[in-house]
């Protein structure tokens, strides 16, 4: 079963929260709403999705819904070749939720992240690709800094209690003190999770700098890392509430 959930940014507040699950089991795609959802309508006035309408049904199609195939960039685009040495992936990787979870499905005119629900690697480890946020809101000089970042650098995960939007927020740093950015929102919970382990886990969650992607490269997608920890016994990656979902019956949309 592959899952990826969809994340929404509130631009007043720039809070994340997760809103949506999508799974596909090889046959058929299903999407719900989490409880992130009801989270965000409340404290930010979210709005369902025109092609999902109710947030308490499931909605299933054998095709992926539009909302996600616009996500993926054309083959045929002049672009396509750099968008795949950006995501760091296969030129030939043609699986749809592969390129959505690497990618995080990004359009400049919404406030819609995807990402991958993941599965142990196969040394048994917790491991994540993630975009760095938050690069356009630090300094000249963090930026310039972020450029100068190599494939196999580490960086450090700095708790950042002072955050005006979110008291929780992981600033990402380098060796020499420069914060180059934010581990996204929505990874927060399982990341403090991993953190909070016994026997030193703060030394055993890694941040790792995978590509580094100079301007012009939109800035959504300038540094891709990767996190990786032990995979702790009985752990569930995004098993707090707020990523469960609403459901209760099936609907259909029409577009499908």
């Amino acid at each position: 079963m592959k899952t990826l959930y969809l994340a929404w940014q509130d631009q007043s507040s720039r809070s994340w929260f997760p809103i949506g699950r999508l799974t596909f089991d090889g046959t058929t795609y299903r999407f719900v709403y989490v409880n992130g959802a009801q989270e965000a309508q409340k404290k930010c006035g979210f709005q369902p999705l025109w092609l999902f309408p109710d947030l308490d049904k499931i909605y299933e199609s054998p095709e992926l819904f539009p909302l996600f195939t616009n996500r993926i960039l054309r083959r045929s685009r002049p672009d396509y070749p750099d968008f795949i040495q950006w995501l760091n992936i296969p030129a030939e990787e043609k699986d749809e939720i592969t390129l959505l979870g690497r990618s995080g499905g990004q359009r400049a005119t919404d406030s819609f992240e995807v990402f991958p629900s993941p599965e142990p690697d196969n040394e048994g480890f917790y491991h994540l690709y993630f975009f760095v946020h938050g690069i356009r809101h630090r300094p000249a000089e963090s930026q310039h800094r972020l450029e100068r970042l190599h494939s196999g650098d580490s960086l450090l995960l700095m708790h950042d209690f002072q955050n005006p939007y979110d008291n929780r927020a992981l600033l990402l740093r380098t060796d020499d003190d420069y914060n180059v950015g934010y581990c996204p929102r929505y990874l927060l919970e399982d990341v403090f999770k991993l953190l909070r382990q016994p026997s030193g886990a703060a030394q055993t969650v890694k941040v790792t700098v995978e590509r580094v992607n100079l301007p012009p490269t939109p800035i959504q997608f300038r540094l891709l890392c990767t996190l990786k920890a032990p995979w702790p016994e009985g752990f569930q990656p995004f098993s707090g509430s707020i990523y469960q979902p609403i459901e209760s019956a099936v609907a259909v949309p029409e577009s499908a």
